[in-house]
């Protein structure tokens, strides 16, 4: 059997694209036979803790679990913070990959790293993996729908601009983005009817303004495939409008929340996190 995907990262450049998002490039022998197989290819970083020049790690194994549960008793002082980030872009020629992080106001471990990473500093990655790729592929379900709807806050920017870089350009698409402010608006590939929601020092609960925006919208004819990333309760509340309120399939819907308002990854799940890993599941099936 195949060793997991666990590759070590080192830093080769660090650059600010926006004021509150950093850019870090990252190369390495391990990423020699790197191989995307998703549109929003999303993978596990894996953070090393004060002290540490690299992650502590089991070596790898062939099997996920017996790797996982050797990761889970490594002491939690020792333990590298693990959390999930997208691909933002895939260099085979230099054999690279860029990753770009949110810098918010409320830092954890990955966004205090990546506020001081500098070229040298290493992480690791678990993935990309088939083992864990939709059952159906994301281009699959673009191409069968008849335009493509993209929705999610500052943290949903990497996967959005990936999956615009990667349909067809006959593609129709049109994208509700939440960010702090003007200064966080990207230029994004093709031709995509983007409306950027500011939040301008809002008080408003992250995500409110892309509820309230998409409940308000006139929408293009047609059955769309939806894509909605960012603050999980935000997500399910999206989520279900376009369910009840427009009549959209749930196999038509792809759906993730990337964090957890005032919780972590390392927070145990909440009621609402297992029934939407639920809800997941059996859209999946």
């Amino acid at each position: 059997m195949q060793q997991l995907p666990i590759r070590q990262l080192e830093v080769v450049a660090v650059r600010r694209i926006t004021p509150r998002m950093a850019r870090v490039t990252f190369g390495g022998a391990d990423l020699a036979d790197y191989a995307s197989v998703e549109l929003d290819q999303q993978v596990k970083l894996y953070f090393p803790r004060p002290g540490q020049s690299r992650p502590v790690l089991p070596s790898p194994d062939t099997d996920f679990m017996s790797w996982y549960q050797a990761y889970s008793a490594i002491p939690e002082p020792e333990r590298p913070w693990m959390r999930s980030y997208t691909i933002r872009a895939h260099h085979p020629d230099s054999a690279t990959v860029d990753i770009d992080f949110v810098l918010d106001d409320h830092a954890g471990p990955a966004t205090r790293w990546a506020e001081t990473a500098r070229p040298g500093a290493v992480l690791s990655m678990f993935g990309p993996s088939a083992t864990f790729a939709r059952p159906t592929s994301l281009t699959t379900s673009i191409d069968q729908a008849d335009w493509l709807l993209l929705v999610g806050d500052a943290t949903a920017l990497p996967a959005i601009t990936s999956i615009l870089e990667g349909v067809s350009d006959g593609t129709s698409a049109v994208a509700y983005v939440e960010v702090a402010d003007e200064a966080e608006h990207q230029v994004l590939p093709g031709n995509a009817a983007v409306h950027w929601l500011d939040r301008d020092d809002s008080t408003a609960p992250p995500g409110a303004l892309l509820v309230d925006a998409l409940a308000a919208a006139t929408l293009p004819a047609g059955v769309p495939f939806a894509w909605l990333a960012g603050e999980a309760g935000a997500v399910r509340t999206l989520r279900r409008h376009l369910i009840d309120d427009r009549g959209l399939p749930t196999s038509s819907i792809d759906f993730t929340g990337h964090w957890r308002l005032s919780l972590s990854q390392d927070d145990a799940p909440t009621q609402d996190d297992i029934e939407e890993a639920n809800e997941r599941l059996a859209a999946a099936q």
